[in-house]
C-alpha cells in the first residue's frame, strides 16, 4: 500500500514517464514526509491492535522488498 502511495504520487507529478524507478531512500524520504503514519496491528494474544510508529513501518517495509527481490 505504501508503495503504491509513493508511485501514484511520482505519477502525479511526472505523468510523461511511462516508468516509474526509485530507491529504498527515496520511498523512506516520502515516508518521513508524510504529517502522520503509523501501524495498528492486532495482536493475537492479547486481542487487541497494538500501535507501531513509521521507523518500524520504514523496516517491515524493507524486510518485504527484500524478500520480493529475493524471489
Amino acid at each position: 500500500g505504501i508503495c503504491g502511495l509513493y508511485e501514484r504520487k511520482i505519477r502525479d507529478i511526472n505523468p510523461m514517464i511511462p516508468n516509474i524507478t526509485y530507491d529504498i531512500t527515496d520511498l523512506y524520504n516520502f515516508i518521513d514526509g508524510l504529517a502522520d503514519i503509523s501501524a495498528l496491528v492486532y495482536d493475537h494474544e492479547i486481542h487487541a491492535f497494538l500501535p507501531y510508529d513509521r521507523q518500524w513501518i520504514k523496516q517491515k517495509l524493507f524486510q518485504h522488498l527484500k524478500k520480493l527481490a529475493q524471489r
